[in-house]
């Protein structure tokens, strides 16, 4: 009787917050937060880098500025797409329930073609002021993200991380191809690097947050598998992350002190995985955790840039 209360208890909170919400008039900030600008800015972060990488600081400012808006609206217009095709499920969960889609704030109609015309705009963007091949990356992954991963596996698959993991390492590449169309070694890396980077990243997420995903449904690692089987899961990734980033530098997109920083960066999450097995407060770990994987990435690819070779 009182989980049924408490059930109830948050039904009630739910479809009052979604009754305040919808009394609110619809403002360009709500337009803002649906296409997730905290996760376009740190991608954008890596888009930046695989361009500067592939550039060798012989930099061609406008292709640059193309590039990168082009790929913050493909990442908006996914983004928006995995809010509208999420809003269902959204509602059940604390961190996501408050969003225009899952309030009911903004019309689902809307947000529709709000995705639609970003992701177009977008593509068109990269292939006028870039490249073919930056278009097709942008499309690819745009694909992935929406339909394979949010439409499909999100909520079928534990292996649902793994399968957005390849949408999630196109924004390097882009940036990448932009300046070099015909992939090779170094967008093979940088494609590398941000795969095995964000199963580790997001299952420490999962973790904090598994009971949310748990009412709302996810089959998330941590929810179908355990926290012990995530955190055994999170070091295969990061321990094949390590060696992967320092080839890098061994094959020359970046310099010695890249190489040293992303084997230091990289051993230490390891040992902040390995101290997860004993934590006493797992969720406060989790969330350590996934703050370093955050500051690991962006510190990561600043150092790649501040440390890659100047053309000869």
């Amino acid at each position: 009787m009182k989980d049924q209360a408490s059930l109830e208890l948050g039904a009630e909170s739910v479809a009052a917050a979604a009754e305040t919400a919808q009394a609110e008039p619809v403002s360009w900030k709500d337009f803002v937060q649906l296409a997730k600008p905290g996760i376009i800015f740190s991608n954008l972060i890596t888009a930046f880098g695989g361009f500067w990488v592939a550039s060798k600081w012989n930099i061609d400012w406008a292709l640059m500025i193309y590039t990168l808006i082009g790929t913050a609206l493909v990442m908006g217009g996914g983004c928006v797409l995995n809010n509208y095709l999420d809003r269902d499920l959204d509602i059940k969960m604390a961190r996501t329930q408050n969003r225009p889609t899952a309030s009911g704030k903004i019309s689902a109609q809307t947000v529709l073609w709000y995705g639609i015309t970003l992701s177009i705009a977008g593509v068109a963007l990269l292939w006028f002021g870039a490249n073919s091949i930056a278009a097709m990356l942008g499309l690819i992954g745009l694909f992935l993200y929406v339909w394979v991963y949010t439409a499909w596996f999100k909520r079928t698959s534990v292996w649902n991380t793994f399968v957005g993991s390849f949408s999630g390492a196109m924004p390097p590449v882009i940036g990448y191809c932009a300046v070099h169309p015909n992939p090779d070694t170094g967008a093979l890396l940088l494609f590398l690097i941000m795969f095995l980077w964000q199963p580790p990243h997001f299952w420490a997420l999962a973790i904090r947050r598994m009971e949310d995903y748990r009412n709302a449904g996810y089959p998330m690692l941590p929810v179908v598998k355990g926290t012990y089987q995530t955190k055994i899961s999170m070091i295969r990734y990061v321990v094949l992350l390590v060696p992967v980033s320092m080839l890098l530098s061994v094959y020359g997109y970046a310099g010695q002190i890249y190489f040293y920083a992303s084997a230091v960066m990289g051993l230490y999450w390891a040992y902040l995985c390995i101290k997860g097995f004993k934590a006493e407060d797992e969720e406060l770990w989790a969330k350590k955790t996934f703050i370093y994987s955050i500051n690991y990435l962006t510190l990561l690819f600043i150092i790649m840039v501040i440390n890659t070779p100047h053309i000869g």
